[in-house]
């Protein structure tokens, strides 16, 4: 069981940064869906190098969950493909909670098109994320 949630965690992980890497070479989605806005306008402009971090952080957290189970070592031991797994559970559980002001559960502004998603969406999806990453890491014996 545990390595069916790890494997899906992964595969999560993998889908979300295709969407970035496809983000950072041109591809547009209405922007103030996905960035916090003020005023409807957008509070940051990422940069293509700053999406493709993204996109490879994400591609390490997949490597991490995937280390976890067995798959892929490289000949690194387990106790650094768990520490890893903690480490994204850590931030992916912080970024869930907020900052108490424009992201997270506990944010103040909730009225705008971010918002709602990130409420729906976002917060909720790195919660579950945090919970699974935090289950492998937990759970994996091999």
């Amino acid at each position: 069981m545990i390595n069916l949630l790890g494997i899906s965690t992964a595969l999560i992980f993998l889908s979300i940064a295709l969407l970035h890497i496809k983000w950072a070479f041109g591809s547009r989605l209405d922007s103030n869906t996905v960035i916090p806005t003020r005023d409807g306008r957008p509070l940051f402009q990422p940069s293509t190098g700053m999406t493709l971090l993204v996109a490879l952080a994400l591609l390490i957290s997949a490597f991490l969950v995937l280390g976890t189970l067995g798959f892929g070592r490289l000949g690194l031991p387990l106790w650094l493909f768990k520490v890893g797994s903690w480490g994204v559970a850590t931030i992916l559980f912080v970024r869930a909670i907020g900052d108490f002001r424009l992201v997270g559960f506990f944010k103040r502004v909730r009225n705008t098109p971010f918002a709602r998603n990130d409420t729906l969406y976002y917060s909720p999806l790195c919660l579950y994320l945090a919970l699974s990453c935090a289950a492998v890491g937990l759970w994996t014996v091999t």
